[in-house]
């Protein structure tokens, strides 16, 4: 079910200034215990919302890893994004207008403290787990490091302690396609729609890889069309359809979020940082991921105290965590009853 939590004070930003106000949506699945000690904290990915069940298929189902009749599972929709906590599409409350592109850039320490806020108002002081993928991990970290008490189980998919220039660079090339739009920069919450969508496909290589291109887009082998590609149509449909359910401002500062992401920032680097968690670790790794390889992952698990590692084989790249469900609830299965 969603739910609304306005914090009317200011919220003051990792890189300088502030926001007058914030509001965050989250949903909860399932009931806390008397004790409250089964609580599930889901940190989402890019483009996803609070609804676990609508991104994450096969999670929240009877006998999956964070299954709502065992667990209570809160997921919250995280900042600069536009479904339903402040970001570019937020009115600001000193002009009566929304943000648009005036929204401040925030980093993934800012999404954290605005969840611990979250956390705090809930009354939720430990959970039972924290799980995130991608920029879901990234915050997964972040928050680790931050409250090293806060997870009982810590569990990183297809992630890092960091973003890596490649990361960033992938991130580049999806904002100068987004600035590339003539209506980039205008009011509206249809500017630079056009743009977005073409970020998107560049996003999807990555996401995906050759293999699952291969594997997925082939022609037939009757086919006789010289141009008309499946592949090229898989990438006009899959930028059309965020097109539709998201925002150019927000895809644009989420990708600078993700870019400013480095748990050692300030803590005397990534492995002193990454030895402040005392969560029970499982770093989870996708065989054909190029946007985290398997290797970063072995770095990353090295580093964490008492660290576990598991691969998922997939051909579907960084993707590979929403495809190869039962894999994966095998892999946490297994560790949260270790």
């Amino acid at each position: 079910m969603s739910h609304i939590f306005h914090y009317p004070h200011r919220f003051p930003l990792e890189g300088g200034g502030s926001l007058p106000e914030l509001t965050i949506a989250y949903d909860v699945f399932g009931e806390p215990n008397a004790r409250g000690d089964n609580y599930v904290w889901v940190c989402h990915a890019l483009t996803a919302n609070s609804d676990v069940a609508d991104w994450w298929p096969h999670t929240l189902d009877s006998g999956r890893f964070i299954d709502s009749g065992r667990y209570c599972v809160v997921c919250a929709n995280i900042l600069a994004s536009c479904y339903g906590t402040t970001g570019p599409l937020s009115e600001d409350p000193t002009t009566g207008q929304p943000w648009y592109d005036r929204f401040p850039p925030v980093t993934v320490r800012d999404i954290v403290a605005a969840h611990r806020l979250l956390a705090r108002h809930l009354g939720i002081s430990r959970v039972q787990m924290l799980v995130g993928s991608s920029i879901g991990g990234f915050q997964c970290v972040e928050w680790a490091v931050q409250e090293p008490a806060f997870a009982r189980h810590l569990v990183l998919i297809a992630t890092g302690a960091k973003a890596s220039p490649w990361v960033t660079a992938l991130n580049a090339s999806q904002r100068m396609a987004i600035e590339t739009d003539a209506t980039w920069g205008k009011p509206s919450p249809q500017a630079a729609l056009q743009g977005m969508g073409t970020a998107r496909s560049i996003a999807l290589l990555s996401y995906r890889g050759g293999k699952a291109y291969c594997k997925t887009q082939a022609e037939p082998p009757a086919e006789t069309a010289l141009f008309d590609r499946r592949a090229d149509s898989y990438q006009r449909y899959q930028g059309q359809k965020l097109q539709r359910r998201f925002n150019a401002y927000s895809y644009y500062r989420l990708t600078q979020a993700i870019d400013s992401h480095d748990v050692g920032r300030g803590r005397g680097g990534v492995e002193a940082a990454l030895g402040r968690i005392c969560s029970k670790t499982l770093v989870v790794a996708i065989t054909s991921d190029i946007l985290f390889p398997p290797d970063e992952h072995q770095q990353l698990a090295a580093m964490i105290p008492g660290a576990r590692m598991a691969t998922i084989t997939s051909d579907f790249g960084h993707d590979g965590f929403l495809v190869e469900h039962d894999q994966l609830n095998d892999i946490i299965q297994q560790f949260i009853n270790s």
